[in-house]
């Protein structure tokens, strides 16, 4: 399929969300002494070299509407239920243990003495010890240390918790006891010191006396940890996974910083979910001033949660943010909200709610609902929700299947825009599209068949300034290749579009209009393979000549087709307006060529040069764009991967003269030490409409780098070469060891308008390891190294 039958299909895949249902267990929240603070967040890098692999593709977004993406919905598929096969009931139970050690002594028959290297395996639970005394009567063991008592046939052995003594009493069972100079250490992660351990009810419950609590590294020559908790006695509860400080004190240094004359609870750290305080988040901002947030998270079953954000700041805002989640097995949702009342707008009630869900209905069919509305875009940035200054709200209804496509949305659109009035802008917008692939009886090749049906209503009833319009489409295409003689590639291609239009509350045009367009053509391609010094080359020119009666569509007004781009994608297209309302016309010929160099090293080169030429100039296209006239600009592109995490592209458009109209430049750069994407685009502002608009030149780049062991650093910057200022920029520094993640931020953005004013926000938190399960971080963890 070419031409308008490829733009339907990329509208239609870029509208679909993105999330396959049919599970029912929400993913993990952070949990107690989670969460995230400090500037901006972590950086998403991919395992690959993609160009600008975090940052938003420059002009390249999946939404042409240019409305915020809906919040992630995500669901996790729930544990497997397992039944094990019950043991054979015919004769006693086997309840063995097997000992390994160098010499064992039986005494009176009653008394076993194992001694050197003792390994004790029993249902599951491994005991490793210098030496055991087990009384044959009661069956209990006394061991002597070093001790070390794990279960290595577990499902998860890195989230058991291992115990470590000098000494100790058990039951034959390996579970009830007590235990002298012993250390717990769950998860491999927090490790709780002891004078002395009892483990009761099965070893389900393990109490701890005048203990210390902390995931750092403790040397013999400098025992002070990093931080530790110290409390009379803590209870690790092996079913719950939660531990209990019984009066804590917390230190840092050795020093004591705060203390609790009351018990307190935390998970440990195999714990995903459980309901709790989160960890807090400081900020401070040129707006709002110094304030905390403190989130509560509850957890409401496997299937839904909620989360309660107070924010306070000194006399300038009273924020409540909200968060629901929800899974079934059919569907998800996620909302998110706030209410403020603060000093920015005084005596104003403040707020945002945005939420959608996805549900799976019969037959493949997913329904898709999604609300986002605002009091104002000054308060979606004062409160660093998202940037966005158009928001949707509305129904979606999709299905993809092999060869077919349905789509369909209906909902509304709300700009925040200053410069935007929403009773002259297409408020209530409506639209439909079916697509078939297939392969035609007679002629064969490959065909696309689409319908589509697209309404928008404006709010304002003036003429002119409230034309509402609605469009009924049908397009079909046709293309079928042959091999010809000399490895040539010959395709005849086909297509007809037909649109009928109705157009209210504007006089400059008929109230019904019809339109036919046909369009036939061929190709040739004559691919090229060859090599030299191990290096394989591929060459690839391409000549497409295209008929379509001309003319332009003066009788229709032009409502989704205003921006038009010009890169290789396109090149070979029959047709470059984005939407529906125009179309290329006349007789014209898509000339390329493409290269590419594959090195046995790895690292590849690919440039791609190209124009259309045409018989007549098309009307359509603005005088002094890069597709006016009988020829276009020169297209050339160039892409280079080294194959070891470096990517480049650059891609130019230049008319004969060789004076250059577009210029954009990516480059992403991914190592385990260096995290880089960064974009240049450059715009000749009388290139891009008859009317004279300003030049673009801008620079947007996220870097993340490995500054030393431990440390992080993340920098992002858009710069405005224009108007020689930076639209905004931020910096946030990450400091991580075995035992705590320190997270500093400091960010500006420089924008101003009528409702929005220029802010500086400044953030920092702390993170305890071995509470709740770790968040995956870029870079090294700086390890503590004892000298012995």
């Amino acid at each position: 399929m070419t031409g308008h039958m490829l733009k339907g299909w990329a509208l239609g895949l870029a509208l679909l969300p993105s999330l396959a249902l049919g599970q029912t267990v929400l993913t993990q929240d952070p949990g107690l002494g989670a969460g995230s603070i400090g500037g901006s967040g972590t950086l998403g890098w991919s395992g690959e070299a993609a160009l600008a692999p975090a940052a938003t593709p420059l002009g390249n977004s999946i939404l042409g509407d240019r409305t915020p993406e809906a919040a992630a919905l995500e669901a996790a598929t729930p544990d497997a239920g397992v039944t094990l096969p019950d043991r054979d009931t015919g004769g006693p139970p086997d309840d063995a243990a097997t000992v390994l050690a160098d010499s064992m002594v039986l005494q009176g028959d009653r008394t076993l003495i194992a001694a050197g290297g003792v390994v004790v395996w029993y249902q599951g639970a491994r005991l490793v010890a210098s030496r055991i005394v087990v009384d044959g009567a009661s069956g209990e063991l006394t061991i002597e240390g070093p001790i070390h008592l794990s279960r290595p046939g577990a499902t998860d052995p890195d989230a058991e918790a291992v115990l470590i003594a000098e000494s100790g009493q058990l039951d034959r069972e390996l579970q009830d006891g007590i235990i002298r100079g012993a250390r717990l250490v769950l998860a491999r992660e927090l490790q709780l010191a002891a004078t002395e351990l009892t483990r009761t009810g099965n070893g389900r419950m393990t109490n701890l006396r005048h203990v210390v609590a902390s995931s750092c590294q403790i040397c013999a020559g400098d025992p002070t940890p990093l931080w530790e908790i110290r409390a009379r006695t803590i209870t690790h509860d092996a079913e719950t996974r939660l531990i209990t400080f019984d009066h804590p004190q917390f230190r840092a240094f050795g020093l004591p910083l705060a203390a609790a004359p009351f018990a307190l609870t935390a998970p440990d750290p195999t714990v995903e979910r459980h309901t709790g305080f989160l960890r807090p988040e400081f900020r401070t901002t040129s707006g709002l001033g110094f304030g905390i947030k403190l989130p509560y998270f509850v957890t409401l079953g496997d299937h839904a949660d909620v989360t309660v954000t107070p924010y306070v700041s000194a006399s300038r805002t009273r924020t409540l943010e909200l968060r629901y989640r929800q899974a079934w097995s059919n569907g998800v949702t996620e909302w998110n909200g706030a209410v403020s009342r603060d000093d920015i707008e005084p005596g104003e009630t403040r707020g945002y709610v945005f939420g959608n869900a996805l549900v799976d209905l019969p037959r493949g069919y997913r329904l898709g609902v999604q609300v986002q509305t605002a009091s104002d875009r000054g308060y979606l940035l004062d409160y660093d929700i998202t940037d966005a200054d158009r928001l949707w709200s509305g129904f979606t209804l999709d299905r993809v299947t092999r060869d077919k496509l349905f789509f369909g949305r209906v909902g509304n659109y709300h700009s925040l825009r200053d410069d935007e009035d929403n009773s002259t802008s297409p408020a209530q917008v409506a639209d439909v599209i079916w697509q078939r692939s297939f392969t035609p009886r007679y002629i064969g090749g490959r065909a696309g068949l689409e319908w589509s049906v697209h309404a928008h209503r404006r709010p304002s009833d003036q003429d002119e300034l409230g034309r509402d319009m609605a469009r009924a489409s049908v397009g079909l295409d046709w293309q079928r290749s042959e091999i010809l003689p000399g490895g040539v590639v010959g395709a005849a291609l086909g297509g007809f579009d037909a649109d009928i239009y109705r157009i209210a509350q504007d006089s400059r045009y008929d109230d019904l209009v019809a339109r036919a367009d046909p369009m036939v053509g061929v190709e040739l391609r004559w691919p090229l393979i060859g090599g030299a010094d191990g290096a394989t080359h591929m060459v690839e020119p391409v000549a497409q000549i295209l008929y379509s009666p001309p003319g332009r569509d003066d009788d229709i007004p032009n409502e989704d087709s205003r921006l038009i781009e010009f890169d290789e994608g396109n090149l070979f297209s029959d047709n470059r307006f984005p939407g529906w309302d125009a179309r290329e016309g006349g007789l014209r010929a898509n000339l390329g060529v493409t290269w590419t160099r594959i090195d046995p090293t790895g690292w590849s080169l690919a440039l791609t040069g190209g124009r259309v030429l045409r018989a007549d100039p098309d009307e359509a296209f603005p005088e002094g764009s890069a597709l006016s006239g009988t020829r276009s600009d020169w297209l050339v592109s160039a892409q280079y991967d080294s194959g070891t995490g470096l990517a480049i592209a650059n891609r130019a458009l230049f008319d004969d003269g060789l004076d250059m109209s577009r210029n954009e430049l990516r480059l992403g750069w991914l190592r385990d030490d260096l995290q880089l994407s960064a974009g240049h685009l450059w715009l000749d502002g009388d290139s891009r409409n008859a009317v004279e608009l300003p030049d673009i030149s801008e620079l947007a780049a996220n870097v993340g780098w490995q500054i030393r062991d431990g440390w992080w650093g993340r920098a992002e910057t858009r710069y405005d070469f224009v108007a020689d200022r930076a639209q905004r920029a931020s910096l946030d520094l990450t400091y991580r060891n075995e035992c705590l993640t320190v997270d500093m931020g400091l960010s500006r953005r420089f924008t101003s308008s009528d409702s929005v004013r220029p802010e500086t926000s400044v953030g920092l938190s702390v993170r305890l390891g071995g509470f709740g399960v770790q968040e995956d971080l870029p870079g090294t963890v700086a390890r503590r190294s004892c000298i012995r």
